[in-house]
């Protein structure tokens, strides 16, 4: 197996749309052919934020990362956030998500950034092999206000 990691292309969208789709699956989240081709026109879109890559194996996508920068301001600088990062069931293990991670490493070294950060299931204990050999895992616990079903609570604590 060979596999290369590359900025996503027009004529991926089927075969990306493949592998987001099992992404979804895995998390167990509804992903709609709305929400499918809003991603996409970001991923394929110079002036948007959202970075997209593919790691391919011959012409197979196997796997895939979705990145944009975000400002820190207490470090005053910018780091780069991995929003989504899947490798199909059958190639895990095989060093694919590392090579993603990588990929993510070196555009965040190229833009000077400062970190590269990401987030996972607390319950994905096999990625978190993967996480804990490449980077620290930190002490921050994740909220967030779900807008669309959550009733206003601001002032109650």
């Amino acid at each position: 197996m060979s596999i290369e990691v590359r900025p996503v292309r027009d004529g991926d969208f089927f075969a990306w749309l493949d592998v987001y789709a099992q992404y979804a699956e895995f998390y167990d989240t509804q992903l709609t052919d709305q929400k499918a081709l809003v991603l996409w026109s970001w991923l394929t879109a110079p002036e948007h934020e959202e970075n997209g890559y593919v790691a391919v194996d011959g012409d197979r996508i196997v796997g895939l990362a979705h990145v944009r920068e975000f400002a820190r301001p207490l470090e005053g600088d910018r780091g780069l956030f991995v929003d989504d990062l899947f490798v199909i069931e059958e190639e895990r293990g095989k060093g694919v998500g590392g090579q993603l991670l990588q990929q993510a490493r070196s555009l965040a070294e190229e833009r000077g950034l400062g970190v590269v950060q990401w987030i996972t299931a607390h319950d994905n204990e096999t990625a978190q092999k993967l996480y804990d050999a490449v980077a620290n895992r930190t002490q921050w616990v994740t909220y967030e206000i779900d807008l669309a079903s959550a009733p206003t609570t601001a002032g109650r604590a």
